[in-house]
């Protein structure tokens, strides 16, 4: 842990003397009569290609040193029951009744279970007895040999899930039974004011209250990842987390693409698509941006067009060739709108508001195209099932010495407040 630590402190001091030196060549060319020569423009590029490279490394080495911490917890807790990781969540009955369920006390937390879907997952089915087979046959999807994983490995993929992904990071998460929907009421048409009037009066007759139902349900996705034996068999008791570690990142991926960019049809609806069930075009900002590029005076039109209860849990999030844009600009007085955060615990931050970088954010600079956010994202809401599926194919990858894994998990996402954002949209 300490050798990460410093590692952690010299990638920051590394990336802070690569910022103190692209804002050098930017203050040396607004001091020319000529602007960023050819040679500056080239070297700027390198420095920004360098700074980003030291923001993955600084967030990677972060994520590190929170799974050593992890482990070393878990070494701690060795012997004291297991399952402390797990906990009391509340969900909703097939009815669509809300209930809780103790996960210590779930069947499919036992250690019976456990041990008998690991067995599963190295020898395949016919490495479990008839009465272990039907406790976890997946319903109708029995018969293409599904099964349910222990709610140790749904709840540990959903953990990390959180902190591979952004949006469920920050994002308002429920679990469902697979039946189940959640609805979510939405305000369609809000009524005026009220009327300052006399004591006997009751004010203006308003009838434009208009009050309507969004229902979220859990829309299945699946993957399939390929593992050795050979690993599998050294592997033993762990072969499920280790299934489950290489299905994280599959998923997490499908995930964060259907947050920001999905259609809502089928799939999460995203929060870079502009729909009525979600954030309309009236939460666009496109003011004192051009056609090509963020301006400054365009954020801080976006900061200001998101009402101010909503700013203390506010964030942005851009794609980092955004970032690149963003990292050159100033404001009136000569000082970057763009500050990096280079103590431990701090993130960049931009006009106040801490900056957040994802890969599957728009990046194309044209006219009209969204190119970032400012919002509150707990106000998009996640739905998961509390039940994921695997398939184990032994003989299909015989040839090669491996085992095929199909995972089969059920989300869905959506903004559930549309005030609570702000999109910047090019001119």
């Amino acid at each position: 842990m300490a050798a990460s630590t410093k590692r952690l402190m010299k990638l920051r001091e590394d990336r802070g003397r690569v910022i103190q030196a692209s804002r050098a060549i930017i203050d040396e060319a607004e001091r020319s009569a000529e602007g960023l020569s050819d040679e500056q423009r080239a070297k700027l590029d390198e420095l920004h290609t360098q700074q980003d490279k030291l923001r993955a490394d600084v967030e990677l080495e972060e994520r590190q040193i929170e799974l050593e911490r992890q482990a070393a917890e878990l070494e701690l807790n060795k012997g004291k029951g297991g399952d402390d990781d797990l906990e009391r969540v509340a969900t909703l009955d097939d009815a669509g009744a809300p209930r809780v369920i103790d996960l210590r006390s779930h069947p499919r937390a036992q250690p019976n279970y456990r041990r008998a879907f690991n067995r599963a997952l190295i020898g395949g089915v016919r490495a479990l007895t008839e009465g272990e087979l039907r406790a976890m046959q997946a319903g109708s999807d029995a018969e293409g040999g599904y099964l349910i994983a222990p709610v140790q490995m749904v709840q540990g993929l959903l953990k990390n899930l959180d902190n591979l992904v952004f949006i469920r990071g920050k994002a308002t998460k429920f679990q469902l039974t697979s039946a189940a929907k959640l609805g979510q009421v939405t305000l369609d048409t809000d009524m005026d004011d009220a009327d300052w009037t006399t004591e006997l009066a009751t004010g203006n007759e308003d009838t434009a209250l208009r009050l309507g139902r969004r229902d979220m349900e859990t829309n299945p996705f699946a993957k399939r990842v390929k593992i050795s034996r050979t690993l599998l068999r050294m592997t033993g008791d762990s072969a499920e987390g280790l299934v489950r570690q290489r299905l994280e990142y599959k998923f997490g991926v499908t995930e964060e693409k259907a947050y920001l960019a999905g259609s809502g049809v089928g799939q999460p609806l995203g929060l870079f698509t502009a729909h009525a069930n979600g954030i309309s075009t009236g939460r666009d900002v496109s003011t004192g941006n051009t056609t090509t590029a963020i301006q400054g005076d365009g954020l801080i039109e976006a900061k200001y067009s998101l009402k101010s209860p909503y700013w203390a849990r506010a964030e942005w999030l851009f794609h980092r060739d955004a970032v690149k844009q963003i990292s050159k600009l100033k404001d009136g007085d000569g000082q970057y709108l763009w500050q990096p955060g280079l103590q431990a615990g701090q993130p960049d931050r931009l006009l106040s508001f801490p900056l957040n970088v994802s890969e599957y954010v728009p990046n194309t600079f044209t006219t009209g195209l969204y190119v970032g956010m400012l919002g509150d994202f707990s106000f998009y809401w996640v739905v998961d099932s509390l039940e994921l599926q695997i398939q184990v194919l032994l003989e299909l990858y015989a040839e090669t010495n491996q085992n095929g894994y199909i995972g089969l998990k059920e989300g869905d996402g959506a903004p559930v407040l549309e005030e609570a954002f702000a999109r910047v949209k090019l001119a």
